[in-house]
């Protein structure tokens, strides 16, 4: 690995797994290379470079493999990128096709964007989508418009802090909807896209599922795009409601500008994460690690510097008032958005949610505590021995020879010990051991 390609990650020096397709495991790496590697021997059967290293992109993503293709989205916000989504070809890493993620101005909605400000705008695509193939589509999340000081490029700043959904044989967009416009907030939109199928105003929808930064947990028509609902699941003062159609309705008072200092809610980590939910369909249920935490920001000036940070705002991370704990676990209904029981941390709750099929799910604590919950009641029917870390990695289930097993890695670390300010600073978090270990539990 190139030392100049880990100049521009944002945000650490993280790689989120693998796709396995065919015979080949496939890697997206942080020098903008993506690997086809045999599945029995590791050697290199393809090394294609999408973009050149250490100047403002980089490759954090898990790839997806869809129809004979390789997916991957490129990270770049914090340095003024022109983000992008590829597909390659699985046998041979020939690009099928290339979907930036901010529209020339010459394209349809490039006029959401100031003269010029396409080419630094940013607007990463560094989780994995979601793949429907009873529609035939490919479903990306998009994240945060550069410079983050919103007054420096007016607009709507499409596609950024939006969910595209593609046509995975093409690229071409088929709709889009943004989660928050002109976002000076750092509230992306990359969350995951999750696929389920809910009950709305007494119908049957194939809906997309998302726990945005912004505090909304959304419902969106996943053949259409059309807008459903979007429910608040943590105090939200940045983005306070929907119009009918969707659009969101901000609150201009709480936009940083030079020589002004602002206090919002949430915080620019969220109200959720990367750290993914998980859904019991059969219950109606999604589950959800939330955070509570609020920030001030104050806008700076900033010019566009290959290879430097790209922001035009600094930020604390400040506790959410009225809060008894920076985290929670809760569970909503997928058909209405609202809350249906809570656990409550006084630690961050930074890790993703597992469910299975006989109402169990899966998460572990900044405590270095796993646990086990009702799916129906949240309740906590187990909990493991403590390990040496907090648990910020995502569970996962498998099964051999007809036994089940539960695994998850511990090991504190990711964007709050970096960037989590006075949450960083409490005694509680502060103090959590670093290190990480790989913990496998058999069911009975």
């Amino acid at each position: 690995m190139p030392e100049k390609a880990l100049k521009t990650v944002c945000c650490d020096v993280v790689n989120r797994g693998v796709a396995v397709y065919g015979d080949n495991v496939y890697l997206a790496a942080l020098d903008n290379h993506v690997l086809a590697l045999d599945g029995a021997t590791g050697k290199v059967v393809w090394d294609q470079k999408i973009q050149d290293p250490g100047v403002g992109y980089a490759l954090t993503v898990a790839p997806l493999a869809v129809d004979g293709k390789i997916v991957v989205g490129e990270s770049g916000g914090e340095y003024g990128a022109r983000d992008f989504i590829v597909a390659l070809d699985a046998k041979t890493g020939e690009q099928v096709w290339k979907r930036y993620t901010v529209p020339a101005p010459d394209e349809k909605n490039g006029d959401t964007w100031p003269k010029g400000a396409y080419l630094h705008a940013g607007a990463p695509a560094w989780l994995t989508g979601s793949f429907d193939p009873e529609t035939h589509t490919l479903f990306w999340g998009v994240g945060n418009p550069s410079p983050w000081l919103a007054k420096l490029r007016p607009g709507k700043n499409l596609y950024s802090d939006s969910v595209l959904a593609l046509d995975p044989d093409t690229g071409n967009i088929k709709w889009y909807y943004q989660y928050t416009e002109n976002d000076t907030w750092d509230y992306d939109g990359n969350n995951e896209s999750v696929l389920a199928n809910i009950t709305w105003q007494g119908k049957p929808v194939k809906a997309l599922l998302h726990v945005d930064r912004n505090g909304f947990f959304y419902a969106l028509d996943r053949t259409t795009g059309a807008y459903l609902f979007a429910e608040p699941f943590t105090k939200v003062m940045s983005v306070t409601g929907h119009l009918p159609d969707g659009s969101p309705i901000e609150n201009d008072a709480v936009r940083p500008d030079i020589g002004k200092s602002i206090f919002t809610c949430p915080s620019f980590l969220g109200g959720k994460n990367w750290w993914p939910i998980a859904i019991d369909e059969s219950r109606n249920l999604a589950f959800v690690p939330t955070l509570h935490a609020c920030m001030s920001m104050n806008g700076t000036a900033v010019s566009y510097l290959a290879g430097l940070p790209y922001l035009g705002e600094t930020f604390e991370v400040q506790p959410e008032p009225d809060s008894d704990g920076w985290g929670e676990v809760q569970a909503i209904d997928i058909n209405t958005g609202k809350q249906v029981w809570s656990h409550k941390s006084k630690q961050p709750w930074n890790d993703g949610m597992l469910a299975t099929a006989s109402g169990l799910v899966f998460s572990g604590g900044a405590d270095g505590y796993f646990n086990a919950f009702d799916a129906k009641t949240g309740k906590i029917l187990w909990t493991s021995p403590k390990m040496s870390s907090g648990i910020i990695g995502v569970p996962t289930s498998y099964q051999v020879d007809g036994k089940q097993y539960i695994a998850v890695l511990s090991g504190w670390g990711g964007a709050t010990p970096i960037w989590g300010g006075m949450m960083a600073k409490d005694p509680l978090v502060a103090k959590i051991p670093r290190g990480g270990e790989l913990h496998v539990f058999a069911l009975p």
